[in-house]
C-alpha cells in the first residue's frame, strides 16, 4: 500500500493523524478536543478551546462538515452538520481554537529512493492558497516565506512525512504567521492545492508521486511561477458539457483541467485552470480570468 498502511490508517481520521503529530511528536498545532456528544462538545469549548473555534468529523475531507463558531448558538447547528456531513456515522468531532495566521500553505514533500538506496527526502517551493469553507478555491507557487519559516515548515514536513514512511508525495498543510509556523493536516497523496505544479515545476506533483513510487529519479525544481483557480459546476444538472474552453485558452500561459464528472452540483470542483508568469500576482490573474471563461452547460 502506497505510501503505507500505517500511514493511510492515520490520515484518514482526524484523531489518529492529530495525536500523531501534537502528543507523539510534539509538533506545534492549534488547541483541540474530541468529543462523541452535544455535551461533551460543548464542555471542550467551555474548558479552553473557547470562542471562535473549528468544529469538525473526526472523517471528512475537502471542507465536508466543517463549521466556524463564534459563540454558543452555533454549537447544536456545528454538531448536527459534523454528523450528517462525516464518512461515517460514528457521532465523533474534533474542536479547534483557531491559530492567528497570516497565511496558510501546503508544502509537498517528496519521500523517495536516493542513489545508494536509501530513502530521502525532498521538498517542492511552498505553494500558498486560498479557502472558502474548508474547500481550495486557488493556489499560487511559490508562497513569499522568510527563511526561518521556511525551515521550521520543511522541518515540520519532514518529521511527519518520516513518521508515517513508505514512499511518494505528501500534502502537508501548515499554518504561518511571521516566523511562527503550526500543523494543521497532511495528505499522503497529491494535493488539490499542488495542481499548481502542473503549471510551475518540471515535474507535477502526479510524475513525482508515480517516480518515487517506481524508484525513479525526482527533481522537485520551480520552472516558473504560477497558480490555479478552481472551475465550479454552477448548476445541479448531469451530462455536462463545457463552453469558454478557447477563450479560456486564449489567456496567456494558460492551461485547463476538466475532471469529466458526469454529474455537476452547484459547488462542485468541475475543473481546474492553471497559468503561469513572470510574477505570482499576474499568475493568479490569469488563472482566475482563465476559468472564468469556462462555463458547465447540460450536454
Amino acid at each position: 500500500m502506497i505510501p503505507t498502511a500505517r500511514a493511510a490508517q492515520l490520515t484518514m481520521n482526524r484523531e489518529g493523524i492529530r495525536c500523531l503529530a501534537a502528543e507523539e511528536l510534539g509538533l506545534p498545532t492549534s488547541s483541540y478536543a474530541f468529543a462523541d456528544s452535544l455535551n461533551e462538545l460543548q464542555t471542550a469549548i467551555d474548558a479552553g478551546i473557547g470562542y471562535p473555534c473549528f468544529v469538525k468529523p473526526v472523517m471528512s475531507s475537502s471542507g465536508k462538515g466543517q463549521s466556524f463558531l463564534r459563540g454558543p448558538q452555533d454549537v447544536q447547528p456545528a454538531w448536527d452538520y459534523a454528523l450528517q456531513s462525516g464518512r461515517v456515522k460514528e457521532a465523533r468531532v474534533i474542536v479547534e481554537s483557531c491559530v492567528p495566521f497570516d497565511y496558510e500553505i501546503t508544502q509537498l514533500t517528496v519521500r523517495a529512493l536516493g542513489a545508494s538506496g536509501e530513502v530521502k527526502t525532498h521538498f517542492c517551493e511552498p505553494i500558498g492558497h486560498v479557502q472558502i469553507n474548508g474547500d481550495y478555491v486557488e493556489s499560487w507557487q511559490p508562497q513569499p516565506m522568510s527563511p526561518l519559516a521556511l525551515q521550521r515548515a520543511r522541518d515540520i514536513a519532514r518529521r511527519v512525512t518520516g513518521a508515517l514512511g513508505g514512499r511518494g508525495i505528501f500534502g502537508v498543510e501548515i499554518f504561518v504567521k511571521d516566523d511562527n509556523v503550526w500543523f494543521s493536516e497532511v495528505s499522503p497523496r497529491p494535493h488539490d492545492t499542488g495542481l499548481v505544479t502542473l503549471a510551475t515545476q518540471r515535474l507535477s506533483e502526479f510524475e513525482l508521486h508515480a517516480r518515487a513510487i517506481l524508484g525513479l529519479p525526482v527533481d522537485t525544481s520551480l520552472r516558473r511561477p504560477g497558480a490555479s483557480a478552481v472551475i465550479y459546476g454552477g448548476m445541479a444538472e448531469q451530462g455536462i458539457a463545457f463552453e469558454g474552453v478557447a477563450e479560456a485558452l486564449a489567456v496567456p500561459e494558460s492551461d485547463l483541467r476538466l475532471f469529466g464528472k458526469p454529474e455537476s452540483f452547484l459547488k462542485r470542483r468541475m475543473g481546474v485552470a492553471v497559468a503561469s508568469a513572470d510574477t505570482i500576482g499576474e499568475a493568479r490573474s490569469r488563472a482566475k480570468r482563465a476559468a472564468s471563461c469556462v462555463r458547465p452547460v447540460k450536454a
